[in-house]
């Protein structure tokens, strides 16, 4: 009896201090995107705090590589986790790579060179049995298993290590463009992923499906398009799953592991500017998901955007957090939304926590478009960001001035949710955001802090040209190239899409085949086009405009957008009236703004006595229990800590490339770390491939 009591004694405080472990592991590491599965980016450190951020200096500097690949524009937006003293990371050109997260010497890289389509990596997964530990990050189109001790491919794990996600989400006129970004949600022993596919009316299907860690079989697949007999199916048109794609979670899900729901946002139907070919709400096309676990079943939605023609993604990952609302404890899940919304509401029951209004809008007038009548707005908390663009809204020293009102006069603006049309409408804030895909912060107080932008954008639908039997290279171009590089073919302004115009000077005909052939950063590969169209495609940018053979086996909308025109004033800026990039910070309990500040800054604007105007900016915030918020994502390429309390700047480091991605923070040997990757090659801002870390000294 007395063996038997001494067995399970020792058993209990096993359990105890394994648990501790844990607790402890918790506390030290960041073991998930966005510092775990709540994806609140937060931590427990304090060591670092208002009082000593002032001394923060470097640590260590790693070059993760890429450099060869970083004149096509190769971006860094990888969010590293860090667990037992390893961080591991995802590199400039998409290879997995640990350091030891205190030196930050390289313990292991990938050197994976198999062909897929191209991606920027948001970071990757970790997963442990026992004595059994892996790696699982998204190359392209296949999800790798890789050993987290030696970082080899585990070749028990689908087919040699990998798992290819074009099969099953195919459907006839599609592409064959898929691509894993972001970190799949573990939950026991299953992998619960979405996946990027184009915004084009040829997207593969957007299923949310979950797969097994250890062999990479497929367990179960939520269909975001319904089938006949389904919920939703009557949202849509008749056969929509057939000839339509889209409604991906591209973004990252979160995951309550104690109720075993996992919390899927979707983006838009494709084409996602116009709408006529599938009439009604598309459900699931916008929503938040929750779903089982386990099998895939969906539990509850909330539709953020009906029938969506404006491209208003969920954005970002879920928050996961509890809040006291009249006294009572509440367990509730939120989204941002590109429109500057936030979406708040019960976990196990999806009931919204404030109350959300379906409000009245305007119709379509494109022919054969049917909008939906009404769009459903949060009363509460408040917007992040401004809803409307008047003239009063125009920055008014912009150097242009008068002729930016006089094409704001001439252009479909004011509020929200007005339908594209053949006259050119403004998208306030932009069509990236609002919110964008770093997300947002929550500390243990249920404070949330939130990066935003306010910039401008202006499109237009044109008529299809729809190709038959032949077609002409400026109709391809239109078809495949003009959403984002435009009519004129000189992309944005501020060179997040660049310009065509001198293409020939950074490419043969051949390495340009190649880079349709592959896609690159946003960019969708064109591999379902004709070789010959895709010479054409190249002829069209050198001024010819040659005849080919037609392609009318893929999906083809009746409209086309031309293109996503951030508007900006004859010097360069924004023409809205700053601020243009935001970090805010609001009391989830009261939904009350606690603070707003400008997000970076123009330092010749500063030296010209205009106050901080914020800028355009990629990337989440991390917050401790320091009192802090890090967040890089500025144009201007700095990385900044603010009071969390107050959002006074406390500290600032340039950095050799602009942070586009969200900080890590952990500890090691009892030393605290912040952690950012430098990737650049957006806005107009130089590449790079290095992370840095800050420590104290």
């Amino acid at each position: 009896m007395k063996k038997f009591q001494l067995l399970v004694g020792i058993s209990i405080l096993g359990l105890l201090l394994g648990f501790a472990s844990w607790q402890n592991r918790m506390r030290v590491d960041w073991p998930a995107y966005h510092g775990g599965n709540n994806r609140n980016h937060f931590s427990l450190l304090k060591q670092i705090n208002t009082s000593n951020v002032s001394q923060l200096s470097l640590a260590w500097d790693y070059d993760a590589g890429g450099a060869d690949t970083l004149t096509n524009g190769t971006q860094m937006q990888c969010n590293p986790i860090i667990i037992n003293g390893i961080l591991y990371g995802v590199s400039a050109n998409t290879q997995a790579f640990a350091l030891d997260a205190k030196s930050g010497v390289e313990l292991w890289k990938t050197n994976i060179k198999i062909k897929t389509n191209s991606t920027t990596s948001r970071g990757l997964s970790y997963w442990s049995s026992g004595k059994k530990s892996r790696i699982f990050f998204g190359y392209g189109a296949y999800l790798f298993a890789l050993d987290a001790k030696t970082g080899k491919v585990i070749p028990s794990f689908g087919q040699e290590g990998k798992v290819n996600l074009l099969p099953g989400i195919q459907r006839e006129g599609s592409d064959e463009y898929v691509s894993l970004n972001t970190p799949v949600t573990i939950f026991k022993n299953i992998l619960i992923m979405g996946t990027r596919v184009s915004e084009s009316a040829t997207a593969l299907l957007g299923d949310i499906r979950g797969y097994d860690a250890i062999s990479g079989k497929l367990l179960w697949t939520f269909q975001t398009i319904p089938r006949p007999g389904q919920f939703g199916y009557d949202s849509w048109e008749k056969y929509n799953y057939k000839n339509l794609g889209g409604a991906n979670s591209w973004m990252g899900m979160a995951l309550d592991e104690k109720r075993g729901i996992v919390y899927a946002p979707t983006g838009s139907a494709a084409f996602d500017f116009y709408g006529g070919n599938r009439k009604g709400d598309n459900l699931f096309a916008n929503c938040l998901l929750a779903l089982d676990a386990s099998t895939g079943k969906r539990l509850w939605h909330f539709q953020t955007v009906h029938h969506d023609i404006w491209d208003r993604d969920i954005p970002a990952p879920p928050n996961l957090f509890s809040i006291n609302i009249h006294g009572e404890r509440k367990d509730v899940v939120s989204v941002l939304s590109k429109q500057g919304f936030m979406f708040v509401f019960d976990r196990v029951t999806g009931k919204p926590i404030f109350p959300i209004v379906e409000t009245p809008f305007p119709a379509s007038d494109v022919p054969g478009e049917l909008a939906s009548k009404t769009q459903p707005i949060p009363t509460w908390p408040e917007p992040f960001t401004r809803q409307s663009f008047f003239e009063k809204d125009i920055n008014p020293w912009a150097s242009n001035y008068e002729d930016i009102k006089k094409e704001l006069a001439l252009s479909k603006s004011g509020h929200a949710y007005i339908p594209v049309g053949k006259e050119r409408t403004i998208f306030f804030p932009g069509t990236d955001g609002g919110a964008q895909w770093g997300g947002a912060a929550v500390d243990e107080q249920q404070v949330m802090y939130i990066p935003a932008k306010e910039n401008p954008v202006y499109t237009s639908l044109i008529p299809n040209t729809k190709s038959l039997k032949m077609t002409t290279a400026s109709v391809i171009y239109e078809q495949h190239c003009m959403s984002c590089h435009g009519q004129n073919k000189q992309g944005n302004e501020d060179g997040s899409i660049p310009s065509l115009l001198q293409i020939k000077k950074k490419y043969t005909l051949h390495s340009f085949v190649q880079l349709l052939n592959q896609g690159r950063g946003r960019m969708p590969s064109l591999q379902h086009i004709s070789q010959e169209q895709k010479e054409a495609i190249w002829s069209f940018l050198q001024g010819e405009n040659v005849a080919v053979k037609g392609s009318s086996n893929l999906s083809i909308s009746d409209y086309l957008m031309t293109g996503y025109n951030r508007w900006f004033d004859s010097n360069g800026y924004p023409v809205s009236r700053p601020p243009w990039g935001t970090l805010t910070a609001i009391n989830m309990h009261s939904g009350k703004r606690l603070w707003q500040v400008p997000l970076g800054e123009y330092p010749e604007l500063i030296a010209q006595g205009i106050p901080r105007t914020g800028t355009d900016n990629y990337g989440g915030p991390a917050v401790t229990a320091g009192g802090l918020v890090f967040i890089a994502a500025t144009k201007d390429e700095y990385f900044r800590a603010f009071d969390r309390a107050t959002g006074e700047e406390l500290w600032r480091y340039q950095l050799p490339a602009a942070g586009y991605a969200s900080p890590s923070v952990y500890a090691v040997d009892g030393k605290e770390f912040v952690v950012i990757a430098c990737g650049g090659g957006k806005l107009k801002t130089k590449s790079g491939d290095h992370y840095l870390a800050f420590s104290l000294n």
